[in-house]
């Protein structure tokens, strides 16, 4: 009866999704967080430079 019992128990553990730690995802936030800002700077980057073009054709 123990074995059976210890068997049924240990089929289900082993059924039991393991919950896995996310431990990456702050260093993922930041990343993109950090490409979000970078995407701004090339924008006004690219802005200040059609700006400067613009004022020079003139």
């Amino acid at each position: 009866m123990k074995y059976i019992l210890l068997a049924v128990v240990l089929t289900l553990a082993a059924c039991d999704k393991p919950t896995q730690p996310k431990i990456a995802a702050p260093q993922r936030e930041v990343l993109e967080k950090a490409k979000a800002v970078d995407q701004m700077v090339q924008d006004a980057t690219e802005a200040s430079k059609k700006q400067i073009d613009e004022e020079a054709g003139k």
